[in-house]
């Protein structure tokens, strides 16, 4: 299992649950609230892991009972709430796996903790039925709610939580990571970075990911063709584009950062800050052959597509107009 020093971007999460534990302030419960990788679950285990250690200290000693159990997925006080349906928790999931249990002494741990991915997805009558044991838990209860979006949380659930948010991290430190510890090239660390966001979770996946690369390959090899593509090329590469329909959005952005890098390079002539530093010849020529409105010009054609496209506009159509575009600009 990751240990809090493998956690990439928490150094303010990880010294206040730390302190929490050291100085015996746990919460009843937590909301655990940032996107899809940003490393909710791991940090709610690692909580969980420290919580149930049998030593006792700020992090888990993985020697212990409890935390060879954690590390096994087998620690009988820390229970994962799980669902049925894709799209929501129910009134009588909540019940079932909390409600009716939570009275029921650890088997052998100080802490019987509940950990809930998706809380989000929680109905009203299960959110209800939750608030009910939050208000007043047995002393040993601690529920983790992790979640993307809490706006879907009712504000009594909010008020009686302590939140912790996972922002973005910083693109420094998700570069570094995917160089030093997965040895993946730093042209390639650069591009994971700037496409995850600040998203750890999304970095590591994509850097992991070969048909990630072959998005990214088949767009920049566009783009490097593109202002010299007839009419008939361009219907062609639409053909091509056509298979990434359910990953359009990845394709697009990869597009985009390539103009970013063009701009960036035209109004600075610095290579540091180019994303896409093994294109640099081709960066080079777009930045002569464009001018900056030109250039806003396919960036703002760019997000128009990608709403377009999320209202279900004809994507040949949308394609072809954006292609058009990019090769005019």
């Amino acid at each position: 299992m990751t240990e809090f020093k493998d956690v990439i971007g928490r150094k303010d999460l990880i010294e206040y649950i730390q302190k929490s534990v050291a100085q015996d302030t746990v919460s009843h419960a937590y909301i655990l609230c940032g996107e899809r990788g940003s490393g909710k679950r791991m940090l709610a285990a690692l909580f969980a892991m420290t919580l149930q250690c049998e030593k006792g200290g700020p992090e888990p000693c993985y020697q212990c009972q409890s935390c060879k159990q954690m590390e096994g997925g087998n620690q009988p006080d820390v229970i994962h709430i799980s669902h049925e349906k894709p799209t929501s928790i129910s009134v009588d999931e909540i019940r079932d796996q909390i409600n009716n249990d939570v009275m029921i002494k650890p088997y052998s741990s100080k802490y019987k903790i509940y950990i809930m991915p998706d809380a989000d997805l929680m109905t009203p009558q299960a959110q209800n039925a939750l608030l009910k044991t939050i208000e007043e838990p047995p002393e040993y209860a601690v529920f983790f709610l992790l979640t993307e979006n809490v706006e879907n949380l009712l504000p009594t659930i909010n008020s009686r939580c302590v939140m912790l948010r996972l922002r973005n991290v910083k693109d420094a430190l998700i570069r570094l990571y995917l160089m030093e510890q997965m040895q993946i090239p730093d042209y390639k660390a650069a591009i994971c970075t700037a496409f995850a966001q600040g998203n750890v979770g999304r970095a590591i996946m994509l850097a992991s990911s070969d048909h990630f690369n072959e998005i990214k390959d088949d767009a920049v090899k566009l783009m490097r063709n593109i202002a010299n593509m007839e009419v008939s090329d361009i219907s062609a590469a639409l053909k091509g584009i056509s298979k990434y329909k359910l990953e359009i959005t990845d394709y697009l952005d990869i597009i985009m950062i390539w103009f970013r890098d063009v701009l960036l390079y035209k109004a600075t002539m610095d290579v540091d800050g180019v994303v896409f530093s093994d294109q640099m010849e081709f960066i080079k020529e777009r930045a002569k052959k464009s001018s900056y409105e030109g250039i806003e010009i396919i960036l703002e054609s760019l997000e128009k597509a990608k709403a377009r496209l999320r209202a279900n506009v004809n994507f040949d159509l949308i394609m072809e107009l954006l292609l058009l575009t990019i090769k005019e600009n």
